[in-house]
């Protein structure tokens, strides 16, 4: 070989390092026709000396290559290049300048077609391209339009790929059936769903026959984001065409529909997969099995369960695992251990799953006792993982038991399962929400220590943890700590500071972290926005959380079924309650598969319009949909009719909600109490009270003003201060209304001196009167002749912004005239006069006779005049 070299003359040598760099890894080649090599001498290998040279393209870069071309650049030289160039963003512009330079003869289509690949770093040369090969009237090969996508995927680049096949199909282009699959996947993937119909349409517009595997992968993404509606339209489609659903495409919707809380439309699946001839398999049967634990419906669970017994022999150990799942969130922990019991009889070692299975619904019912005594029982029959160890100390920090969680821990570096991040974030997180903060700090400073660096995870739950316990300026030092460790700032953490900024009665500061976000060039996520949108609303920004509602699509997403909860919410706080209806219907529309809580917040608002029946007519459709009511659906449609007297609807409504097992609550029971008061139905809102207290609910304030005023108004005060009397029993403060109830009520028997007392009472506690209790209490001390005290409550009323009624001013007249103080009767007269308020025939008489006494003609002679043109006025009215 070497005597070989010595005798090869020396202007071959060149030639094969030039050999050598052209059979370097480069694209892959779209024609099968390879131009030969070219020396360095040549045009291709000065123009790949000077691409290798350059980093970027630059004006000196495009003379350079301008000048290597000494005549028209040929396809070969051009192919050449391509095939061999090392920078790929290099490229499109050395492309586009030798189509340039080879004018007026185009370069070739294998030419075009080998800087395809290179173009998805350039999208205004890639539409350039096709716009020449477009004119030129080249084909687009399905290969390097694949090949196009697949690299605007790979690079998450959507919205560029679904752009490239905008470019394509404008300039009449048909691209290829798997740039449209690659890209449809990618956008489901992304929960970006209606993109992803959007596309599939093009594709039957185009001429593709789209298969069963690409709506099935559609129909789970518009489920997904529960736009229900949306899946079965395609769901029926695949059955209206020539297409067969398949087991595959049966099987998610079980799963889909199920996790969307339609369950019948999960068991219609079930059985129309039966109908179709086709036999349910692993998946068909465990999914429907989850679904039905997931809801409660257990009964049903295990008949399907041991129908899978029966006809597959032994079911697979997830179906096993869901129906322990199924067992323990139901707290039936006895038949969970039995089902494990059945798993070893079949001759099958429970695996470590089934264990974690049982450890992590004991968790979340907080037996950790019981989860600790499992986990020494498990070490006989399996092995416990990371997984396992993570689940016992997180129900231990959860329940604030620090050291048994440090102990675990140890034990399970002993088993050479060394804590990982993943353990030292369950362990902070779950201490911040026990809010042992000192602890959680403890975990976050020693876990370098022990390898695992604190991640954006770690920081998030104990900048949570502080803000939620008020400590929200020592939230953001730790955020900056964060961001100055490397670490960057996600929607995560974003979220949990506006939150807690706004929690706490710093809204302005919430609203500066939403800009700082935006500033930054963080993308929101929606629940960042929902949640914005909902503490917008809660500090009565009507207008902005409506702004905020509107701006979600500005930031790529559609507002979900939360998004819309909020807004009905938030409205129907602000007495805004009437758009409700508008509100439902578009969500309608939008194909929504409703939770409760979004049903609630409807049912609310329309409650709170006065619209009752439609309300009513909500709860039935819940019933239908099968989305169990909860104890606030009763309770606002309870109020709701409570508040319009229609008490005997409420209160067959109330007892109904009894006998679905509804925990039922002070507020709804309050409600009814309010109701049977407010039309003397006294002796029935007792009842209620009993019972209410019978169930081991107490009272709240709201509860035992509602009975009071109810006896004030049937003037049954001795039985109202009885109640008061309880309600200082029982611990619960009364509130500045209840006094004013009582004041009220004395004033009304004539009980002034003790309406006073409980005047005293009040201001002692803290407690600011308000207009009524203030008028109340001056009309009430001016009849008894307490002249001095109704006046100074009076002044005190006024300096403080009241505005006294007709009321105040008469009985302060006449108490200041029956007690011989006529001239400050007269004052407060003529200020009377001044606010336009109407003064009464006996007030003038009182102060008439008082001024009379006191010699005061001439305000007598005034006081007289007022008196005659109210007794005008009266005869006019009368002859009227």
């Amino acid at each position: 070989m070497a005597a070989a070299a010595l005798r090869m003359p020396a202007n071959r040598r060149p030639l094969l390092a030039a050999l050598s760099v052209l059979r370097t890894p480069t694209p892959r080649l779209l024609s099968s026709s390879s131009p030969p090599a070219q020396p360095p001498s040549s045009p291709a290998g000065e123009l790949l000396r000077l691409l290798s040279a350059a980093p970027s393209w630059t004006p000196d870069l495009a003379c350079a290559v301008s000048s290597t071309f000494s005549a028209s650049p040929t396809a070969d030289v051009v192919l050449a290049v391509l095939r061999s160039i090392r920078n790929p963003s290099l490229a499109a512009p050395f492309f586009l300048l030798a189509s340039s330079a080879s004018s007026p003869h185009p370069l070739p289509a294998d030419a075009y077609n080998a800087v395809l690949p290179f173009l998805h770093h350039d999208l205004a040369a890639l539409e350039k391209v096709l716009e020449e090969m477009a004119v030129l009237g080249y084909g687009l090969p399905n290969p390097a339009c694949a090949d196009l996508v697949a690299a605007l995927v790979r690079a998450r680049r959507l919205d560029d790929a679904v752009h490239a096949i905008g470019v394509m199909r404008r300039l009449k282009f048909r691209p290829a059936f798997s740039a449209y699959t690659v890209l449809i996947g990618a956008l489901a993937e992304a929960r970006r769903p209606e993109r992803a119909l959007e596309l599939l349409r093009q594709m039957q517009e185009v001429g593709y026959e789209v298969g069963v595997p690409l709506f099935t992968t559609l129909v789970r993404a518009l489920a997904r984001e529960g736009q229900v509606a949306g899946a079965l339209a395609l769901v029926d489609e695949v059955k209206g065409s020539c297409l067969e659903p398949d087991i595959v495409l049966y099987n998610v919707c079980i799963d889909c529909f199920g996790k969307a809380g339609n369950v019948d439309m999960a068991w219609k699946f079930f059985h129309e997969l039966k109908a179709q001839g086709l036999k349910p398999d692993d998946v068909s049967y465990t999914s429907m099995i989850w679904v039905l634990c997931k809801l409660g419906r257990l009964g049903e669970a295990e008949e399907l369960f041991a129908q899978m017994e029966e006809e597959r022999s032994v079911p697979c150990a997830y179906a096993y695992n869901t129906m322990i799942m199924g067992y323990g969130s139901a707290g039936r922990f006895e038949d969970a251990y039995k089902l494990l019991e059945r798993l070893r009889e079949r001759g099958c070692i429970p695996s470590v799953v089934s264990f974690n299975s049982i450890l992590t619904c004991l968790g979340k019912k907080r037996k950790v006792d019981e989860a600790l005594s499992l986990f020494e029982v498990m070490k006989k029959d399996a092995e416990p993982n990371a997984s396992t160890y993570n689940i016992i100390i997180d129900m231990l920090c959860l329940g604030g038991r620090v050291e048994d969680a440090y102990r675990i821990r140890d034990e399970m570096e002993h088993a050479n399962l060394f804590p990982n991040l993943l353990t030292v974030n369950i362990m902070v997180d779950r201490l911040c929400k026990a809010k042992k903060l000192e602890e959680a700090y403890k975990i976050f400073g020693s876990a370098s220590q022990r390898g695992c660096n604190p991640d954006s995870v770690t920081y998030c739950s104990l900048i949570d943890g502080l803000g939620k316990k008020g400590q929200v300026d020592e939230a953001y030092r730790l955020f900056e700590k964060m961001l100055d460790a490397g670490h960057n700032a996600n929607p995560v953490v974003y979220t949990s500071l506006i939150r807690n900024f706004f929690m706490h009665g710093r809204k302005e500061d919430g609203h500066k972290i939403f800009k700082e976000l935006i500033r930054r060039g963080c993308q929101p996520d929606l629940t960042l926005l929902n949640t914005y949108m909902d503490c917008v609303f809660k500090v009565g920004e009507v207008e902005k959380g409506r702004v905020i509602f509107e701006d979600i699509k500005s930031y790529g997403f559609l507002p979900d079924v939360r998004s819309y909860s909020i807004l009905i919410h938030g409205l129907t706080k602000a007495g805004q309650a009437r758009e409700t209806s508008n509100i439902f219907h578009a969500m309608k529309q939008q194909g929504f598969a409703l939770d409760a809580r979004a049903y609630n917040a409807v049912v609310d608002g329309f409650c709170k319009s006065g619209k009752v029946d439609k309300a009513y007519e909500v709860l039935e459709e819940m019933k239908e949909k099968h989305v169990q009511p909860t104890v606030a659906t009763y309770g606002a449609i309870v109020d709701g009719l409570a508040k319009i007297d229609r008490l005997d609807e409420a209160y067959m409504l109330f007892e109904e909600a009894k006998s679905k097992g509804i925990e039922l609550n002070v507020v709804l029971y309050s409600s009814l109490i309010d109701g049977f008061g407010k039309v003397g139905r006294i002796d029935e809102a007792y009842l209620i009270l009993e019972e209410m207290m019978k169930k081991g609910l107490t009272p709240n304030v709201y509860t035992w003003n509602s009975l009071m005023d109810a006896l004030v108004k049937a003037e049954e005060i001795n039985e109202a201060l009885v109640c008061f009397q309880s309600m200082k029993e029982m611990k619960c403060p009364p509130n500045t209304y209840t006094y004013s109830i009582l004041i009220n009520g004395l004033c009304r028997v004539q009980k002034y001196n003790k309406a006073f007392v409980f005047w005293q009472d009040m201001q002692k506690q803290g407690l600011v009167p308000n207009v009524v209790t203030y008028t109340t209490m001056i009309s009430g001390l001016a009849k008894v002749g307490n002249i001095t005290d109704a006046y100074s409550l009076f002044e005190r009323f006024k300096a403080n912004g009241g505005i006294p009624d007709a009321a105040s001013f008469n009985a302060l007249i006449e108490g200041m005239s029956n007690a011989n103080r006529a001239m400050e009767a007269y004052q407060v007269f003529e200020e009377t006069r001044l606010r336009g308020c109407r003064i009464n025939v006996k007030a003038c008489i009182s102060l008439l006779d008082a001024l009379n006494k006191s010699e005061c003609l001439e305000q007598a002679a005034i006081v007289g005049a007022v008196l005659r043109e109210i007794a005008k006025s009266q005869n006019a009215s009368r002859s009227l």
